[in-house]
């Protein structure tokens, strides 16, 4: 039989009661108090299982708008998103090199049908979901009062920022533009190359260039003045979207990709100066 006395005594309880407590009322104390210590060790504190989360390759042309959708479909849904964003081929190159993304959202179409040949994509994944628009930025603050953009080959611009060519499409769509207005070759050695369109608004919102052509998402609620350029000048920057094959979590990128691709996120992406194109993986 239970014996308060010798249990008070053992090693295993030093606590001094005081003599006015009853010794049932101490009892219960002590079972109160191992059954607590038990449901401590057996169950989590939350009592819920850790919420889902993806990681999400983005072009740089995309963070504001993808970072506001990420936070509405993580309210939504509870899946938490993070966002890696840089130049389109940097990105790429990372999903060859087995990078842990989940899913991959291009600045173009070319490097997701790469690496959809590569075998690196969820088949029947890849989908275009919006068409982007380039503009020329001139940062709040400046003295120039530039009208279109042959005005870049006055002298009082130095610098113009642009995002490399050879990795960020909207860099290579400005080299393509400025070729067709026949100003490529005034203006070439004033150019300063940014790794990718967040860079090269960096470096004209620093003073490090007068001007920048990038993406209009990333200034359309910027101050500043802006002139779009004609997309008869380059081609279209239509960017595509894909989940990775080798993601443990196809089930919540695929639902990420379809929140994209539904009337409220491409909604979203329209507040951010994106235009729809069409969107279909029969490519």
């Amino acid at each position: 039989m239970f014996s308060l006395s010798s249990t008070l005594r053992s090693r295993a309880f030093r606590i001094q009661f005081p003599h006015a407590v009853s010794p049932f009322v101490i009892l219960l104390l002590i079972l109160a108090s191992s059954l607590s210590l038990n449901c401590s060790r057996d169950s989590p504190t939350t009592g819920q299982t850790p919420s889902q989360e993806i990681t999400i390759a983005a072009a740089a042309n995309l963070t504001d708008a993808f970072t506001e959708m990420g936070k509405e479909f993580t309210a939504q849904t509870g899946i938490r998103v993070r966002f890696s964003f840089g130049a389109t081929a940097d990105l790429a190159k990372q999903i060859e090199n087995d990078a842990p993304f989940d899913l991959f959202a291009s600045a173009d179409v070319e490097h997701i049908e790469k690496l959809k040949a590569l075998g690196l994509l969820t088949p029947g994944t890849d989908n275009l979901f919006a068409r982007g628009r380039l503009v020329l930025w001139i940062p709040p603050g400046s003295n120039l009062t530039l009208t279109r953009i042959e005005d870049l080959t006055r002298t009082e611009v130095e610098r113009i920022a642009i995002a490399k060519p050879d990795v960020a499409p909207y860099g290579r769509a400005t080299v393509e533009a400025l070729r067709q207005l026949n100003l490529w070759a005034q203006v070439e050695s004033k150019v300063i190359y940014g790794q990718n369109v967040s860079q090269a608004k960096q470096y004209a919102a620093t003073g490090n260039a007068e001007v920048a052509f990038i993406p209009f998402a990333l200034v359309k609620s910027s101050e500043g003045h802006i002139i779009e350029v004609d997309e008869r000048l380059h081609q279209p920057i239509d960017q595509s979207i894909a989940v990775i094959k080798n993601s443990p979590q196809q089930e919540a990128a695929q639902r990420f990709l379809t929140f994209v691709l539904n009337a409220q996120g491409q909604a979203l992406l329209e507040r951010y100066g994106y235009k729809r194109t069409v969107m279909s993986n029969k490519r």
